[in-house]
Protein backbone atom coordinates (compact mmCIF):
# COMPACT_ATOMS: atom_id res chain seq x y z
CA UNK A 1 0.00 0.00 0.00
CA UNK A 2 1.39 3.40 -1.03
CA UNK A 3 1.02 6.22 1.49
CA UNK A 4 0.68 9.79 0.24
CA UNK A 5 3.20 12.08 1.86
CA UNK A 6 2.09 15.66 2.36
CA UNK A 7 4.75 18.27 1.65
CA UNK A 8 5.25 21.70 3.11
CA UNK A 9 7.71 23.71 1.02
CA UNK A 10 9.34 26.77 2.56
CA UNK A 11 11.40 29.23 0.54
CA UNK A 12 14.20 31.15 2.22
CA UNK A 13 13.51 34.15 0.02
CA UNK A 14 10.09 34.66 1.62
CA UNK A 15 10.58 33.08 5.05
CA UNK A 16 12.66 35.86 6.59
CA UNK A 17 11.17 36.20 10.09
CA UNK A 18 9.32 34.15 12.66
CA UNK A 19 6.15 35.91 11.52
CA UNK A 20 6.57 34.79 7.90
CA UNK A 21 7.62 31.29 9.04
CA UNK A 22 4.48 30.83 11.14
CA UNK A 23 2.26 32.36 8.45
CA UNK A 24 3.58 29.94 5.83
CA UNK A 25 3.10 26.91 8.10
CA UNK A 26 -0.44 28.02 8.91
CA UNK A 27 -1.21 28.45 5.22
CA UNK A 28 0.21 25.15 4.04
CA UNK A 29 -0.62 22.88 6.99
CA UNK A 30 -3.99 24.31 8.05
CA UNK A 31 -2.83 24.52 11.65
CA UNK A 32 -5.52 24.49 14.33
CA UNK A 33 -7.10 27.74 15.44
CA UNK A 34 -5.49 27.43 18.86
CA UNK A 35 -1.97 27.58 17.39
CA UNK A 36 -0.14 30.22 19.44
CA UNK A 37 2.72 31.24 17.11
CA UNK A 38 5.54 30.38 19.48
CA UNK A 39 8.00 27.50 19.70
CA UNK A 40 6.07 25.65 22.42
CA UNK A 41 2.90 25.80 20.31
CA UNK A 42 4.86 24.71 17.25
CA UNK A 43 6.15 21.67 19.12
CA UNK A 44 2.64 20.79 20.21
CA UNK A 45 1.09 20.96 16.75
CA UNK A 46 3.97 19.16 15.02
CA UNK A 47 4.05 16.30 17.51
CA UNK A 48 0.31 15.92 18.13
CA UNK A 49 -1.98 17.81 15.74
CA UNK A 50 -0.51 17.70 12.23
CA UNK A 51 -1.27 14.39 10.52
CA UNK A 52 1.50 12.53 8.78
CA UNK A 53 3.34 11.43 6.96
CA UNK A 54 4.66 14.92 6.32
CA UNK A 55 7.83 16.16 4.67
CA UNK A 56 8.84 19.74 5.43
CA UNK A 57 11.37 21.06 2.91
CA UNK A 58 13.10 24.40 3.50
CA UNK A 59 14.72 25.52 0.23
CA UNK A 60 17.31 28.32 0.13
CA UNK A 61 17.41 28.16 3.92
CA UNK A 62 20.65 30.14 3.96
CA UNK A 63 18.61 33.23 3.11
CA UNK A 64 16.32 32.57 6.06
CA UNK A 65 19.30 31.98 8.34
CA UNK A 66 20.84 35.33 7.34
CA UNK A 67 17.57 37.17 7.96
CA UNK A 68 16.39 35.32 11.08
CA UNK A 69 19.66 34.81 12.95
CA UNK A 70 19.34 32.78 16.15
CA UNK A 71 15.61 32.26 15.58
CA UNK A 72 16.44 30.19 12.50
CA UNK A 73 18.73 27.92 14.51
CA UNK A 74 16.11 27.43 17.25
CA UNK A 75 13.40 26.61 14.71
CA UNK A 76 15.54 24.10 12.82
CA UNK A 77 16.54 22.41 16.08
CA UNK A 78 12.87 22.15 17.09
CA UNK A 79 11.89 20.78 13.67
CA UNK A 80 14.57 18.11 13.85
CA UNK A 81 13.60 17.19 17.42
CA UNK A 82 9.95 16.92 16.38
CA UNK A 83 10.95 14.67 13.48
CA UNK A 84 12.87 12.42 15.88
CA UNK A 85 9.84 12.33 18.20
CA UNK A 86 7.52 11.27 15.37
CA UNK A 87 9.83 8.75 13.77
CA UNK A 88 9.06 8.24 10.10
CA UNK A 89 5.90 10.38 10.21
CA UNK A 90 7.81 13.67 9.88
CA UNK A 91 10.84 14.33 7.71
CA UNK A 92 12.75 17.62 7.73
CA UNK A 93 14.92 18.66 4.78
CA UNK A 94 16.91 21.89 5.08
CA UNK A 95 18.65 22.96 1.88
CA UNK A 96 21.00 25.84 2.58
CA UNK A 97 21.78 26.74 -1.03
Amino acid sequence: MRVNVRRCILDGQTVISMETFYAELERQLALPRHFGRNLDALWDVLTADVPGPLELVWNRAGLSRAAMGDSFERVVELLRDAAAERGGELKIVVRMG
